[in-house]
């Protein structure tokens, strides 16, 4: 899953499309000089074919639904562009694997650079050298350590992750004396669990009769999902609500829910995937919500790299250039809007 920094301006977008509407920007210096849009071009957003552009896209091995969702996003949004050519890397977990896909990618002097890194602090060395060889690089979801080695950032907001489902979950609870709440975490390690993690502690903190008294942190798989849950329920014989950082440790998390015969609690997902979703839908398990990671930043990602390659604004936007940083919108979806949702979930 991503790893993510609350860098710079939080930018609104809703993921009803892989097209995702920007809503703010702000401004950072490209390591190549770009001519700017003329007023009367058309946007990146429009259908119409530009000049050739060939994206590089390099991100981590597909072992995770959302990571699989955000391959999936990426080639079926170049597809739409008849003048777009993807040059997409064999998905590696290994950092050095990944950094000689990217300096390859260099080399065939692509027009723009899409990474989601494995690490983003071990790959900004790359990140650096292609913005250095005039090659823009788009960042996509694990920042880089430094600036300069991106044009564009655009992420989900891990921080803003851990509100939504606080709030959600607060102000179902807000007349329940006494409530009582566990979260089931993902990576520890990274640090998009310990935003996702402060943010529900923040959210919480706007509700004084509930109390977080349980907390386990999982491995974003569904066996760690069913072992870890196990281990909640065992420890806590009452609570009344669950969050529960990701969809796909999820399904193990339901497992272990109902092999216990549990239904006294509600359950609040995270990221938007599919089988969440047709749980919300058919109401008939604790799964009551989740809250939105979109994959379909990806698909973004490649409206704008096309923004970059053809030298052009946004539409919507009266900026003659790109943002320097986009970050998606967390939200909430239950029984009042999953059918709007519902085509962007992932399997």
């Amino acid at each position: 899953m991503p790893e993510t920094s609350r860098r710079g301006m939080l930018f609104g977008t809703a993921a009803i499309s892989a097209g995702a509407l920007l809503t703010a920007c702000t401004s950072n210096e490209p390591a190549k000089k770009e001519t700017p849009a003329a007023n009367n071009q058309p946007a990146a957003a429009d259908d119409k074919p530009g000049k050739p552009v060939t994206i590089g896209f390099a991100g981590p091995q597909a072992d995770h639904g959302w990571l699989a969702a955000i391959n999936s996003n990426a080639k079926s949004r170049a597809e739409k562009y008849s003048e777009v050519t993807l040059d997409i890397t064999e998905g590696s977990n290994d950092t050095a694997a990944q950094i000689g896909q990217v300096e390859t990618l260099i080399n065939k002097k692509v027009d723009v650079l899409v990474i989601l890194p494995t690490d983003g602090k071990a790959l900004t060395q790359v990140g650096l050298k292609a913005m250095r060889a005039g090659i823009p690089v788009i960042n996509l979801d694990r920042i880089f350590a430094s600036p300069q080695a991106y044009r564009c950032y655009i992420g989900g907001d891990n921080y803003g992750m851990g509100v939504s489902a606080g709030n959600y979950i607060g102000e179902k609870l807000k007349g329940k004396a006494n409530a009582k709440v566990i979260e089931l975490a993902g990576i520890d390690a990274l640090e998009l669990t310990q935003q996702r993690s402060q943010g529900f502690k923040d959210a919480l903190k706007n509700y004084p009769n509930i109390e977080l008294v349980a907390r386990q942190a999982a491995d974003f798989t569904v066996e760690s999902g069913q072992a870890k849950m196990a281990q909640l329920l065992q420890a806590q014989s009452s609570f009344d609500a669950l969050w529960n950082h990701d969809d796909d440790q999820g399904v193990g998390a339901l497992r272990a829910i109902q092999q216990a015969g549990r239904k006294d609690f509600l359950m609040v997902g995270g990221a938007g995937a599919k089988s969440a979703m047709d749980a919300i839908k058919a109401d008939n398990s604790v799964v009551k919500a989740t809250v939105l990671y979109p994959p379909t930043m990806a698909a973004s990602a490649i409206d704008l790299a096309r923004a970059l390659g053809q030298a052009k604004g946004i539409g919507g936007l009266a900026e003659l250039e790109i943002p320097a940083s986009v970050t998606l919108f967390s939200a909430v979806v239950d029984k009042t809007n999953v059918d709007q949702y519902l085509p962007t979930g992932f399997s």
